[in-house]
């Protein structure tokens, strides 16, 4: 299977192919078609393999073709919103969809961003400087629900939920089940579809024998082979100062992953 046959935009795919991305993880496969139709969705699935992109590519084709206006990505922390920032930046090349990661409590947030990513408590703090508006909400991500309960968060997400429109599209992850989040994910959630990524499954998708890049699942002990540096990629790192102006290489470059000792 590859990122065509999952109902993709052609703008798109071509990030994909430029990025040196070859075919989808498992998460991807299952999930974007689901996001793309427009379904509520929980997705359990491991951490590091390739979960953010599953929700960043089917987002920004809904964008573009004006099926949703206003986005909401609720991360377990600031350094998370930057990532997935910084992955909807990679790909958002053909589309210049405007987006914003919420990092400090004085946040300024463009009337024209449709795409706002923020931890919860950041969240609420910008919406109370009344910096921040959330009851045109078209699509709700939680990312992940788990890890938001570990930093303490869950119940400034409820604040959160209480700030959004009843009617919209849903997408919840995490990386396993626990009870103390089953009350706030009936909350959240309206006859989802769940999808439960297969941790064996994600390790075959990850075999030497696969070329799969960073932002599928990361791998400690990988280097670039034939990479170039990403001159559209480099200018924005620096435009948003990604990661504080320490941008992980892999970001900054096109190529292909290949495994071996790092260098």
């Amino acid at each position: 299977m590859n990122f065509k046959d999952l109902g993709l935009s052609e703008d798109t795919i071509k990030a994909i192919d430029e990025f040196g991305i070859t075919e989808p993880t498992s998460v991807q496969s299952d999930v974007i078609p689901s996001i793309l139709q427009g379904r509520d969705i929980f997705t359990i699935a491991p951490a590091r393999c390739g979960k953010t992109m599953s929700y960043v590519l089917p987002l920004l084709d809904i964008i573009h073709a004006k099926k949703a206006k206003n986005i909401l990505i609720v991360t377990a922390n600031s350094q998370s919103a930057v990532t997935t920032s910084d992955n909807l930046a990679i790909f958002n090349k053909y589309h210049e969809i405007s987006s914003a990661a919420i990092q400090d409590a004085e946040e300024n947030i463009s009337d024209e961003a449709n795409v706002i990513i923020g931890a919860p408590d950041l969240l609420l703090d910008v919406v109370n400087n009344e910096k921040l508006d959330l009851s045109k909400v078209d699509i709700l991500v939680v990312d992940d629900i788990n890890l938001i309960k570990k930093n303490k968060q869950l119940e400034n997400l409820e604040k959160v939920l209480e700030l959004l429109p009843a009617e919209k599209q849903n997408i919840v992850y995490t990386n396993r089940r626990s009870k103390e989040t089953q009350d706030i994910l009936q909350k959240i959630l309206k006859a989802p579809e769940e999808i439960k990524v297969d941790k064996a499954k994600e390790q075959e998708v990850d075999s030497p024998s696969k070329k799969t890049s960073v932002p599928q699942c990361e791998k400690k002990n990988n280097v670039l082979h034939n990479a170039v540096e990403d001159k559209e990629a480099l200018d924005l790192a620096k435009k948003h100062n990604s990661y504080n102006g320490k941008t992980p290489k892999f970001i900054l470059m096109k190529g292909i992953i290949a495994e071996g000792e790092e260098k």
